[in-house]
């Protein structure tokens, strides 16, 4: 029996939320303001996952630029788009330079401590 798409969505956004020690958003994609998927205090989290395990995955610049809105609409510092390539794949994360910038810049503080 085949599950609606909306159960591996939640399932990854739990998954994802856990990870990151954020909150899923209650009713993401359904409500005009409910942002992003997951947030965390400065981080708002798009997930996008494959109902069937693929080999690639194509990322949409759309979905990008409309985190990055939500982001700043909601006062988050940073957006993260969130994907894996089927229901028991690791998620991988996209961010723009500005975040990876600042991601290099606290690890290489936190190396600087030890």
């Amino acid at each position: 029996m085949n599950k609606p798409t909306r159960y591996y969505s939640k399932k990854q956004e739990k998954q994802v939320a856990k990870t990151v020690g954020g909150k899923t958003v209650p009713n993401s994609g359904a409500i005009k303001f409910g942002a992003g998927d997951v947030q965390t205090d400065n981080i708002l989290i798009e997930c996008k996952t494959c109902v069937q395990e693929k080999k690639s995955f194509s990322i949409k610049r759309e979905w990008l630029d409309k985190n990055e809105e939500e982001a700043f609409s909601v006062g988050k510092q940073y957006s993260v788009l969130a994907f894996n390539f089927g229901e028991d794949t690791d998620n991988y994360y996209v961010l723009n330079e500005r975040t990876f910038k600042k991601f290099l810049e606290l690890l290489s503080n936190e190396e600087g401590l030890e």
